[in-house]
């Protein structure tokens, strides 16, 4: 993989679940199917539930993942990040808007505890949020 590759790759997961060893890679767990939001809304009273929406061929959602997963300091412990691919999985998008009453946008930041949307943000406004402060 070449320098450009390295920088610009859009495929930033790690398999779900899967905890990746890089400083800039994230714990994040694979949003593939519409069934895992009972499930974030479940663990959502818990444990925060952080629901990060992606677009793979915006710019925009590139430079603003790629400064988060520089500035993201939660723990494992602290919180489950969730990475949602857009281009993939639109329908999940949708049912997210539905079932949290939060207008969607790419790139959007969603943080859950207790079955609600207690933050959310888009564009610079994810990396201006206060993550500690929901834990």
């Amino acid at each position: 993989m070449g320098l450009l590759d390295k920088l610009f790759n859009s495929s930033t997961t790690a398999k779900s679940g899967e905890v990746s060893n890089s400083n800039t890679d994230l714990a994040w767990i694979d949003l593939k199917n519409i069934g895992q939001l009972e499930t974030i809304k479940e663990r959502s009273n818990a444990k925060t539930q952080i629901i990060f929406k992606h677009s793979t061929r915006c710019g925009i959602s590139r430079m603003v993942i790629n400064q988060f997963k520089k500035e993201y300091q939660l723990q494992v412990d602290e919180a489950d990040l969730y990475y949602l691919d857009l281009l993939n999985h639109r329908d999940i998008s949708n049912a997210i808007a539905d079932q949290f009453n939060v207008m969607h946008e790419s790139p959007q930041l969603l943080v859950i505890k207790n079955g609600k949307v207690v933050s959310h943000g888009s564009h610079s406004g994810i990396n201006s949020m206060e993550l500690k402060s929901f834990i």
